[in-house]
């Protein structure tokens, strides 16, 4: 699907309804790293909206199974650290943990380790929808996070994934900057 920021929502949907399964699992993968969510939403096409398509890809993202969670936790950076890359998300990513731009060393060595206890504890990335977050309060909910249990912490780990995607949806769709 060719990336043109000028093409109304509408037609963009369109465009993503014509793809090939394959072209636009491409595309679901920007927006959630999960082969099986790709999958399981390219196969559900067409979407009349936005609105229909996102209430698809949040149910398939409560639908994954922990290791295609897994699979789309490896897609994301650290809290703090920059994605690799040139792709878009890669850009999505650097644009929603714009937060941590202006924060000072005690903030950014605090999310430092913080990473690497909840990985620890976990197993898997930290994951936070951070657009709109300092980087304070993405230091703050990781603290509480890690008081959680690890079934409870799947349960939010699937809520952030499934806002991300919602954010990420709406990018791809061009009904967002």
């Amino acid at each position: 699907m060719p990336n043109v920021k000028s093409a109304a929502p509408a037609a963009r949907l369109a465009g993503f309804n014509a793809l090939g399964p394959a072209d636009a699992e491409a595309e679901l993968l920007t927006c959630c790293a999960s082969r099986a969510f790709a999958r399981t939403v390219a196969a559900l096409r067409p979407y009349r909206d936005l609105a229909q398509l996102t209430a698809v890809a949040d149910a398939a993202v409560n639908d994954l199974g922990w290791s295609d969670v897994q699979e789309a936790l490896a897609a994301h950076p650290r809290i703090g650290e920059r994605a690799g890359g040139t792709g878009r998300e890669s850009a999505w990513s650097r644009q929603e943990q714009s937060g941590v731009d202006a924060a000072d060393r005690a903030v950014l060595d605090g999310l430092a380790e913080g990473n690497l206890a909840y990985e620890e504890r976990f197993g898997h990335v930290y994951l936070v929808c951070a657009t709109g977050l300092s980087a304070g309060e993405m230091l703050a909910r990781l603290r509480e996070r890690l008081q959680n249990d690890e079934e409870t912490e799947h349960g939010v780990v699937r809520a952030e994934l499934a806002k991300i995607t919602r954010l990420r949806m709406a990018k791809l769709l061009g009904d967002q900057p």
